[in-house]
């Protein structure tokens, strides 16, 4: 049952979305721990580096998208709907890696031979679709606690959804040390780490279980649906169904053919229902989500990979660099609103980017713990407020547009990194590598080198086994070339933030124009 919104807040149901976002980022860094270490997943069912980042991206891909499906039907279904769907889906999860385990172990025992090999291969389909219906569940989470707490607290959005979002980077600390803490019984059986997610899940369903979910600023105000769908408009469902069908595309091996057909399909449609192009701001909104989501997201592998290096020489476990991160970033996440307050969601989106561009530049040179350390603390104060104060803003402005503006820029977010933002930074730290060495190690690039192509074209990349080939000595220093280089190209992803700077700078000029930027008030609308 569904009420308008009061004056006073349900916290018990701000807190359970709370926690349902704890329960995404246990179950992100659990299943990233389980594929990444090789003495778990990779050895228990024989899995190549290549099938562990399939099996990991499988959790991913779904999550964009259902953010975006689902927010097209969540006002029809109901929050609570999407509430059970997502609790479904960890127990499926759940059931679907348990029963791979027992593929591997029937009656206890161990298989051999062929027999292992077959049952690997059985037990792989068992965690490839229980990835991706947990992935449903992490995006359907996203898709109904967003417009649940803009909605409950509509006057001070940036606020609530930074806090709100401080449960992902909370969940990732409570879940690092868990398996930090868990380390012996994990080795001894990685179901452990399964069981984790269940505490939080429970958690949140019996909590919203009887919670009385507020009815939509959107759908409150008398908002049609064809108003919500105008307001993201043909611009944004271009770039949305695009996004949405490359990656599917990708997934499943469509034909080019095939892939536009059913992007040309899907906006024709949609833009034959609303008949709007759209509001150029949300649309401009869009598109700086691409590069924000790849500096947040796409740089974090990279910026891992360079603190794990150090710490790994000083004694310590990998974990310790994302639980490190991500307790800036929730503690950081629950002061987002005297913050605002004082700086406007654009002027604190701008500060951000100056601090992104200020913690790559340092990271691109940093060298010893205590001065990578530094930079990355600059750089995680920066990205902090991006996400959730994006998300924040597109609401104020855009409120017609109800819960398919707010998670529709989210979905664009994460797709925009696995489609874009990251291979494209992985070639840029090619080129660099390139470029490196072909100046210390002249015509040694080309031995080493293959071709290849992605989305954007064709590259060049280091081929790990025609080093190996080289002797010992050529080999070592190749390898040490490249490292380095690799670092420096962080250099080149402040391109990302200086880009969102200037049109964080525009924005802020543009309110400026007409008095200052105010939230949009569906109640003074209607």
């Amino acid at each position: 049952m569904s009420q308008a919104p009061s004056d006073k807040p349900d916290m018990a149901l701000f807190w359970g979305c709370f926690i349902a976002l704890i329960t995404t980022s246990f179950a992100f860094i659990t299943r990233a721990f389980l594929v990444n270490d090789p003495s778990l997943w990779p050895a228990e069912f024989g899995l190549d580096k290549v099938q562990a980042q399939v099996l990991f991206g499988a959790g991913i891909w779904p999550f964009a998208i259902s953010i975006i499906l689902f927010s097209l039907i969540i006002d029809k279904v109901g929050y609570r709907a999407a509430m059970y769907f997502s609790f479904v889906c960890y127990a499926l999860y759940a059931v679907l890696a348990l029963r791979a385990h027992g593929i591997l172990h029937p009656g206890g025992a161990a298989l051999e031979g062929e027999a292992l090999k077959a049952a690997q291969q059985q037990a792989w389909t068992s965690l490839y679709w229980g990835s991706v219906i947990l992935g449903l569940g992490n995006g359907t989470v996203e898709a109904f606690i967003n417009p649940v707490v803009a909605t409950l607290f509509k006057r001070d959005k940036t606020k609530w959804l930074n806090i709100l979002h401080a449960g992902w980077p909370g969940g990732l600390v409570l879940g690092g040390l868990l398996t930090i803490l868990l380390g012996a019984q994990v080795a001894a059986d990685w179901r452990v780490l399964v069981y984790l997610i269940a505490l939080p899940s429970l958690v949140y369903v019996v909590m919203l279980a009887k919670a009385k979910f507020p009815l939509n600023e959107r759908v409150a105000s008398g908002t049609s649906y064809r108003e919500m769908l105008a307001e993201f408009g043909v611009l944004g469902a271009a770039l949305a169904s695009f996004l949405v069908v490359k990656q599917l595309g990708m997934v499943f091996e469509w034909s080019g053919t095939v892939t536009w057909s059913l992007i040309v399909v899907c906006v024709a449609a949609y833009g034959f229902y609303c008949r709007s192009l759209g509001r150029p701001l949300l649309f401009l909104l869009c598109v700086v989500m691409m590069p924000l989501a790849t500096t947040e997201l796409g740089t974090d592998g990279a910026i891992t990979g360079i603190m794990e290096e150090p710490l790994k020489m000083a004694g310590f476990s990998p974990l310790w660099v994302l639980i490190y991160t991500s307790a800036i970033m929730m503690v950081l996440r629950f002061f987002a609103g005297p913050v605002s307050h004082k700086l406007t969601p654009l002027g604190l989106l701008a500060a951000c980017s100056v601090l992104a561009i200020i913690g790559l530049l340092l990271l691109s040179k940093a060298s010893g713990l205590f001065f990578i350390f530094a930079a990355a603390t600059i750089y995680g104060v920066g990205k902090t407020f991006f996400w959730p104060t994006m998300i924040a803003v597109v609401s104020e402005q855009t409120p017609k547009g109800g819960a398919l503006t707010m998670n529709a820029i989210a979905g664009i977010g994460m797709l925009t990194v696995g489609i874009l933002g990251g291979p494209l930074i992985g070639n840029m730290q090619e080129r660099t590598v390139q470029t490196s060495i072909d100046k210390e190690l002249p015509g040694t690039y080309e031995l080493i080198a293959r071709d290849d192509t992605y989305f954007l074209g064709a590259y060049k990349a280091v081929d790990e086994n025609k080093v190996k080939q080289l002797p010992a000595e050529q080999a070592e220093k190749v390898g040490a070339i490249a490292k380095h280089a690799k670092q420096g190209a962080l250099a080149k992803v402040t391109i990302f933030p200086a880009f969102m700077l200037v049109c964080y700078l525009g924005m802020i000029l543009y309110f400026r124009s007409k008095g200052g930027y105010k939230p949009v008030s569906l109640d003074a609308a209607h």
